[in-house]
Protein backbone atom coordinates (compact mmCIF):
# COMPACT_ATOMS: atom_id res chain seq x y z
CA UNK A 1 0.00 0.00 0.00
CA UNK A 2 1.82 3.29 -0.93
CA UNK A 3 1.36 6.62 1.09
CA UNK A 4 -0.48 9.40 -0.17
CA UNK A 5 0.29 11.57 3.35
CA UNK A 6 3.52 13.66 4.05
CA UNK A 7 4.38 14.10 7.39
CA UNK A 8 2.64 17.52 7.95
CA UNK A 9 -0.49 16.29 7.09
CA UNK A 10 0.01 13.11 9.61
CA UNK A 11 0.34 14.93 12.02
CA UNK A 12 -2.47 17.37 11.88
CA UNK A 13 -4.88 14.52 11.49
CA UNK A 14 -3.24 13.43 14.26
CA UNK A 15 -3.66 16.16 16.75
CA UNK A 16 -7.31 16.73 15.49
CA UNK A 17 -7.91 13.27 16.06
CA UNK A 18 -7.15 12.52 19.52
CA UNK A 19 -8.96 16.28 20.03
CA UNK A 20 -12.14 14.84 18.35
CA UNK A 21 -12.15 11.41 19.91
CA UNK A 22 -11.68 12.73 23.36
CA UNK A 23 -15.23 15.05 22.33
CA UNK A 24 -16.45 12.57 21.35
CA UNK A 25 -16.43 9.96 23.34
CA UNK A 26 -15.14 12.03 26.47
CA UNK A 27 -18.78 13.75 27.04
CA UNK A 28 -21.94 12.38 27.52
CA UNK A 29 -25.08 12.68 25.51
CA UNK A 30 -25.96 12.48 22.09
CA UNK A 31 -25.42 11.41 18.55
CA UNK A 32 -23.77 14.49 17.16
CA UNK A 33 -20.95 13.55 19.77
CA UNK A 34 -20.98 10.04 18.72
CA UNK A 35 -20.13 11.12 15.20
CA UNK A 36 -17.52 13.46 16.08
CA UNK A 37 -15.39 10.92 18.09
CA UNK A 38 -16.02 8.37 14.90
CA UNK A 39 -14.26 10.81 12.67
CA UNK A 40 -11.99 11.28 14.98
CA UNK A 41 -11.02 7.90 14.95
CA UNK A 42 -11.04 7.86 11.23
CA UNK A 43 -8.38 11.02 11.15
CA UNK A 44 -6.44 8.74 14.13
CA UNK A 45 -6.61 6.04 11.76
CA UNK A 46 -5.21 7.26 8.73
CA UNK A 47 -2.57 9.33 9.95
CA UNK A 48 -1.25 6.30 11.52
CA UNK A 49 -1.36 4.66 8.55
CA UNK A 50 -0.24 7.72 5.95
CA UNK A 51 -3.19 6.26 3.41
CA UNK A 52 -6.15 8.63 2.69
CA UNK A 53 -8.84 6.85 0.78
CA UNK A 54 -10.72 10.39 -0.18
CA UNK A 55 -6.85 11.53 -1.56
CA UNK A 56 -6.95 8.78 -4.44
CA UNK A 57 -10.39 9.64 -6.70
CA UNK A 58 -8.93 13.37 -6.32
CA UNK A 59 -5.03 12.30 -7.35
CA UNK A 60 -4.21 14.28 -4.10
CA UNK A 61 -1.02 12.96 -3.10
CA UNK A 62 0.97 15.38 0.06
CA UNK A 63 3.75 12.45 0.37
CA UNK A 64 7.21 13.76 -0.97
CA UNK A 65 9.57 10.97 -2.04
Amino acid sequence: MERNMGTADRVIRFIIGVVMMGVGFGALGGAALIVVGVIGVILFATSLIGRCPLYIPFHIKTYKV
